[in-house]
């Protein structure tokens, strides 16, 4: 009995793993700052629950067809090699399953409980994210990772969109902060992991265009994000408290990311940088929440 539990548990961990968990906390924490910021501080909250659901089935789904497709690629990379598909602990059809099932899911809630625009925008970044960027770009080009971004991107426009049956601006505009914040935060991880892309044959840019060309493209996009950032209080959605944080943490994440280009690249120095990242990301979206010119609350 307690074998078989284990086994079931281990299984269950594996299926989890699959859809990128990491990743789901993102696309909500930004899902959710998109739909507090168009709902001026005022969320009815089987919309919120519905809303958070449907987007986070759909960025489970997109990480088990991407688990799928990169199999192959996975094995031959000591970062990923150890997944569930590469170690043959689940049968491929299995991810597959999980992920078009997880799709209609999520495709079904949004469409007959929040909006057909949610839904479509919802299915377009799993469509993005799957075709064009893990079964295309990411083979193909070197702009992977700069194109590949819309999807990344897309949360909070669709958590705007779950509010206001629209795209408005300060949805584009968190759309653009969160397509400027991908390439460094993952060249990071790329530029110590470019031997093994290259066995992979993978073409990502630290392959193509070498370490120097990469940690200027990374130095170029974390300026980028000063101004960007800082729109969100010239177009009055924030208040000033979120321009000093927000002005603070681009500071010093630049810093970082100069120190990092301006050395070596080693495993700590690579964890030190892409960690901040995140904590970057999770910090500005928590300041749009926090600090949003809105009252208001979640309405039972």
């Amino acid at each position: 009995m307690n074998a078989t539990i284990t086994a079931v548990r281990a299984q269950a961990s594996d299926f989890a793993e699959l859809c990128k968990p990491r990743i789901a906390t993102l696309v909500l924490v930004t899902t959710f700052a998109g739909m507090w910021l168009a709902g001026n501080g005022t969320l009815i909250l089987d919309l919120l629950v519905f809303t958070l659901l449907g987007t986070g089935l759909a960025s489970a789904a997109s990480g088990a067809l991407n688990n799928y497709v990169d199999r192959e690629v996975d094995k031959q990379m000591a970062r990923t090699r150890m997944r569930a598909l590469p170690c043959s602990r689940l049968h491929p059809q299995q991810a597959l399953w999980l992920g078009v099932m997880l799709s209609l899911w999520s495709f079904a809630i949004l469409f007959y409980l929040v909006n057909p625009l949610t839904a479509y925008l919802a299915a377009a970044t799993t469509f993005f994210y799957v075709v064009i960027y893990t079964m295309w770009l990411k083979r193909s080009s070197h702009l992977c990772t700069e194109i590949g971004g819309v999807a990344g991107a897309a949360p909070p426009v669709i958590g705007w969109a779950a509010v206001t049956n629209d795209i408005g601006w300060p949805a584009v505009i968190m759309f653009i902060i969160m397509f400027i914040w991908q390439p460094p935060h993952f060249w990071a991880l790329a530029l110590l992991r470019a031997d093994e892309y290259r066995q992979a044959r993978l073409p990502m840019l630290p392959v193509t265009r070498g370490q120097l060309a990469t940690k200027i493209r990374m130095l170029i996009y974390t300026v980028a994000l000063l101004p960007v950032s800082t729109a969100m209080y010239w177009l009055d959605l924030v208040g000033t408290t979120y321009l000093v944080l927000a002005i603070a943490l681009g500071v010093a994440y630049l810093v970082l990311t100069v120190d990092f280009a301006r050395k070596p690249i080693t495993h700590q120095s690579t964890r030190r940088l892409f960690g901040f990242s995140i904590l970057y990301l999770l910090g500005l979206f928590t300041l749009i929440f926090a600090d949003c010119r809105c009252s208001g609350g979640i309405i039972w």
